[in-house]
């Protein structure tokens, strides 16, 4: 399972989660491997039963102004307890609230990270949720070229200087759009995988005997396009006289990627062929199975409904004689 340190929390820029260190700074090298955030309340009175491990613990204006009506040494013994419990993140409190010095020793004492925002706990949820959705799920980066054909993400594999970026340039030719050339970075995202360029060299292409060209500026920002779910790989190879390719395609292949299998075909290259309308046709052609059309499984069923009928027909036509 994946994890982050404590002390990204600290770090991060994009989602302004406004975060100071309070106390307890040996605890930022703890990990959470949870998206999910709880807020105590119930466990600071005693019930710890549905306490959960590494995970972001809030108090907001209800658990520190439950924490204010203790008596300081029945505060300490709650704390004590609810720390003890189990292996927790970190605790953020909220609203810029005075934080009571039971709270900030008792994080001190557990090696635990004490940190506050000023932003309301409902908001500071919502944002460091988002944080973590991103920050936990998986990711990789690929060599290869995503496309976005006929709505279509389709990722072009296949060794180098096979030709991925110069097919990729006629799809772009024919008003198709370019996600990402080279460098795909890809992130799992509710059961789907996701692919963008990668910062450093994001709407540049490589064509051999031109250099870098820069998509977005020669086509226009039509041409390109910052990510796309990914729903067909190809890969690229050599023809291969020797090879058995597949001529019918009845069996689904799939590639998995980032913990996801995504469906694959696998094409010959040779002179001659047209890739860029290959492409497209299996664009179109997987855009018919997601509609729970599949070509090849119902010319098969024709094709083997044919013959029984054609085999029947000569057996009565002997039982005739």
């Amino acid at each position: 399972m994946k994890s982050i340190r404590i002390s990204q929390l600290l770090e991060d820029r994009d989602y302004d989660l406004r975060l100071t260190l309070v106390a307890g700074g040996g605890g930022l090298s703890r990990t959470v491997d949870s998206s999910r955030i709880q807020k105590p309340g119930l466990a600071l009175a005693g019930f710890t039963e549905h306490l959960h491990p590494h995970r972001v613990q809030v108090f907001g204006n209800t658990e520190i102004s439950y924490l204010r009506t203790l008596p300081e040494e029945r505060q300490r013994e709650s704390l004590a307890k609810l720390f003890g419990e189990e292996d927790l993140a970190c605790v953020v409190v909220t609203k810029e609230l005075d934080i009571p010095s039971a709270l900030v020793s008792a994080c001190e004492n557990s090696g635990l990270a004490l940190m506050k925002t000023p932003l309301l706990s409902s908001e500071f949820i919502m944002r460091v949720q988002t944080f973590l959705e991103e920050a936990l799920t998986e990711s990789s980066s690929l060599h290869g070229v995503l496309m976005d054909v006929f709505g279509v993400g389709i990722l072009l594999l296949g060794k180098s200087g096979i030709g991925k970026s110069e097919i990729a340039l006629d799809l772009v030719m024919r008003a198709h759009r370019l996600v990402a050339d080279d460098i795909v970075d890809v992130i799992r995202r509710k059961g789907a995988v996701y692919g963008a360029g990668n910062p450093v060299i994001k709407h540049h292409m490589e064509i051999r005997g031109l250099g870098i060209i820069n998509i977005k500026d020669l086509f226009g920002v039509a041409a390109v396009r910052e990510q796309k779910k990914i729903e067909l790989v190809i890969e690229l190879q050599e023809w291969d006289p020797q090879q058995e390719y597949d001529r019918l395609g009845v069996d689904d292949k799939h590639l998995q990627i980032v913990g996801v299998d995504i469906p694959l075909s696998v094409v010959p290259v040779r002179p001659g062929r047209n890739m860029a309308t290959i492409i497209e046709v299996a664009a179109r052609n997987q855009l018919l199975k997601l509609q729970g059309h599949h070509s090849a499984r119902e010319f098969a069923e024709r094709l083997n409904r044919a013959i029984a009928e054609g085999a029947m027909r000569r057996t009565l036509g002997e039982e005739v004689e």
